[in-house]
């Protein structure tokens, strides 16, 4: 996680909503990267969805499984569905997202739903002080 911070920093630093993320298998980094958003002019340029690229085109893979997803902020329904297509193992973020952040709600689709053929897990990490400090304070510094 505290790679994925490293990169909210650096989103932060120009100018884009400190978001970062890394992907991981078996202990390496696979893809880092944060949110991109302003610089890509791409809505879809969140931290996960960046990261989920950058392996699928490193690996020449589109599934990614046996792979753990670290975000520094509770991922929205569109990064939750990514990780489930890329065949994420597992998703774990520091901060919670009151506005967007989907982890309860995807948690209410059934296990056992027809045609979920993949269950991304999903858990609170660490240095979630740390993440939404830094949030709180790139929102206080536009205001």
């Amino acid at each position: 996680m505290a790679a994925a911070l490293e990169e909210a920093r650096r989103a932060a630093a120009r100018g884009e909503v400190p978001v970062g993320a890394v992907l991981v298998r078996e202990g390496e980094i696979l893809a880092r990267g944060h949110n991109r958003n302003l610089l890509d002019l791409d809505p879809t340029a969140h931290a996960e969805i960046v990261v989920l690229r950058e392996a699928a085109r490193r690996l020449g893979e589109r599934r990614l499984p046996g792979t753990v997803l670290y975000v520094t902020l509770e991922p929205c329904l569109m990064c939750l569905g990514a990780m489930v297509h890329a065949r994420v193992a597992e998703a774990v973020f520091a901060a919670e997202d009151p506005q967007v952040g989907a982890t309860r709600l995807f948690a209410e689709i059934p296990v056992g739903r027809p045609g979920l053929n993949h269950r991304l897990g999903i858990r609170r990490g660490p240095l979630g002080d740390e993440s939404a400090a830094l949030l709180r304070e790139f929102f206080r510094a536009r205001r």
